[in-house]
């Protein structure tokens, strides 16, 4: 690669890094072209991802000279090292960011090390902010530690590392068309340097050392290296499934414990196509699904964590017609989740329109309910406690649930082509009633266990009854349909039917011919079953772990250890994955997906156990 060429990145070509509050995504490049700012859900100051003219970027690299970069992680943190090679010599750019605390600030330092390892090198640095999505103009000033940028009420302070004396200080000017700063740094063999951006709180840049840095940087370190530690899987694929538990970490909103589905808005599921949705939001089914498979790992106070979330989130049932609980929040809990498109950018490869907020949140989709029992289910297993308020809102979902489960709904998928029967809806409405029932039971709890059982037993005979397509042989998407759909692959998982049913494995082999293409899952047929959406999509990757985990439980582990290994050949080079898999190979969507990354964990601990002889668990 030339120092000239700007080649337009690729989804897979990023690391992200965050603080638990919000998260920056960095190419192989050097270059953060995706940063929101002070939140995962706030507008972005670096968009260049979505519309590399107008988008905005943070870009080190070296200067006027061919070069090679790899990226990778320290061990079992995330803190990103992208490792610049010339014929000059080594260098590289660490990036972090130190964990904030529970308490929500807009104070947040996105802290990129410069190093020279051999050699010499020079590096150029390029900072374009470009504020509010690119809506809001900005004005630079140059101090004498570094440059403030202000746009409006919003101010990000560029601090400039450097030693007392120092002959390598950046030197620094200013683009008076844009206000874009650009900077060059000469450093040889040995030699530290670096820049923090943060909130301009002071008003000035002030003084920072190499040895401040370096100190944030041991502290980040630890913070991972600790939490990491909590995890107690020993199985075959620890590394993928550490990496997968750290990238869903970084996806948590600490002072509300609340799981953004991706950090990202807009990638699209099919380049060039209208399927570009904002996922910078916490939905109940990705936030369920993400404790459960943490808890599998033995990580608990995220679990938590999630509890007291969703508690909170529980609503009187009387004057919504989608229930206790809507299928997405903000981080912060709030429910303003207003859908609109950036006309001004050009989108990913042009895949246009650009949508921010998300206009799904009011669906009705009855599974969350089935998904969030069953993630309770498990923590109280865990040992988590059961506090009575928090019994006492389960029982007002479940008594809810009792008069709802059996409309037509959205669906897990969020078509947008009408409500329908959703045969997986209804399973996971006989899961929310089945953890309830075994909650009061085990815990001795007041209950309308009659009510919930008699619900529980009729959920299970509409689906046997109406769910499964005689001449499909098969469990099908909903109840007017012959179309399969890969979200059922997790019937087995939630212990609805054994892995070993004959109805089970008639639907396998099923999906086997018309959804599998080389252990890649594709979620239905969107010809066979119109979503209201124009064009295609991708594979699935939730879908294609899932697959390898109801493999498993049907007594085929070595299939499912073939389809999970060719799985781990389509992860980037920091094993991060998105949320599909084009017929190229590439990954589109948004990214990283916690959704895939839950899947790989829930997939690796069941191929673990049937492998070494145990029961799936």
């Amino acid at each position: 690669m030339t120092a000239s060429a700007r080649p337009e990145t690729a989804i897979a070509e990023h690391g992200i890094i965050g603080d638990l509050q919000t998260a920056a995504l960095v190419t192989t490049d050097g270059s953060v072209d995706w940063f929101c700012w002070p939140r995962f859900d706030s507008p972005s100051v670096f968009g260049a991802l979505l519309d590399d003219d107008r988008g905005g970027h943070f870009r080190i690299r070296p200067a006027g000279i061919d070069y090679t970069s790899k990226q990778m992680y320290l061990p079992d943190t995330a803190v990103l090292v992208t490792r610049f090679f010339t014929a000059d010599g080594m260098g590289q750019v660490m990036d972090f960011m130190p964990p904030t605390g529970e308490v929500a600030t807009d104070t947040h330092r996105l802290v990129r090390m410069v190093q020279c390892v051999r050699g010499s090198m020079d590096f150029e640095i390029d900072v374009a902010p470009r504020f509010d999505y690119g809506r809001q103009a900005h004005e630079t000033k140059v101090h004498e530690n570094g440059v403030v940028f202000t746009a409006g009420d919003s101010a990000l302070a560029l601090h400039v590392v450097r030693e007392p004396g120092d002959g390598r200080k950046a030197r620094v000017s200013v683009d008076a068309d844009d206000g874009d700063v650009h900077a060059s740094l000469a450093l040889v063999a040995g030699e530290v340097r670096g820049l923090v951006l943060e909130s301009a709180e002071s008003g000035t840049p002030r003084e920072i050392r190499v040895e401040e840095i370096s100190g944030l940087l041991d502290e980040t370190v630890g913070y991972w290296r600790s939490w990491v530690a909590g995890s107690t899987y020993t199985g075959r694929w620890r590394e993928a499934v550490q990496r997968s538990a750290i990238t869903l970490k970084l996806m948590t909103y600490a002072p509300t414990g609340g799981l953004v589905a991706a950090p990202t808005a807009a990638l699209p599921e099919q380049i060039g196509g209208e399927r570009n949705w904002d996922y910078r939001y916490t939905w109940i089914r990705d936030a369920s699904f993400s404790v459960h498979a943490l808890l599998r790992l033995g990580m608990t106070e995220e679990a938590g964590r999630f509890a007291g979330w969703l508690g909170d989130r529980v609503r009187e049932r009387t004057g919504s017609d989608s229930g206790p609980l809507n299928i997405m929040y903000r981080i912060d809990g709030s429910s303003d989740l207003q859908e609109d498109t950036l006309d001004h950018w050009s989108g990913y490869r042009g895949s246009t329109p650009v949508h921010i907020g998300n206009g799904a949140a009011e669906q009705l989709q009855l599974d969350i309910y089935g998904e969030a029992l069953d993630s309770l289910f498990a923590a109280v297993q865990a040992g988590l406690p059961l506090p009575y308020q928090g019994w006492t809102q389960l029982c007002g979902v479940l008594d809810w649930l009792v008069e709802n489960w059996d409309q037509p709904d959205e669906g897990i998928w969020e078509t947008r082509g009408g409500r329908q029967a959703f045969t997986y809806g209804r399973v996971m409405c006989w899961v929310a009633f089945d953890r309830g029932i075994r909650l009061a039971t085990a815990h001795g709890r007041p209950a309308a266990l009659d009510r919930w059982t008699a619900a529980r037993d009729a959920v299970y005979r509409q689906v046997m009854d109406r769910g499964f397509h005689e001449s499909r042989q098969a469990f099908v998407q909903h109840y007017d349909t012959d179309v399969l759909d890969a979200a059922l692959l997790r019937m087995p998982t939630v212990g609805f039917v054994d892995g070993r049913d004959p109805r089970w494995a008639s639907t396998l082999r099923a999906m086997d011919d018309e959804l599998v293409t080389d252990s890649l899952v594709y979620r239905y047929d969107p010809e066979a079953s119109p979503d209201g959406l124009r064009g295609s999509e991708g594979t699935f990757s939730l879908c294609t772990f899932a697959y390898v985990d109801a493999l498993t439980r049907a007594g085929r582990a070595d299939d499912a250890r073939t389809a999970f290994e060719k799985m781990l050949t389509y992860g980037n080079h920091v094993g991060l994955y998105s949320e599909e898999i084009a017929l190229t190979g590439e990954q589109i969507g948004n990214f990283p997906q916690a959704f895939t990354h839950l899947a790989l964990i829930d997939a690796a601990v069941t191929l673990d156990s049937a492998l070494d002889g145990r029961p799936p668990r």
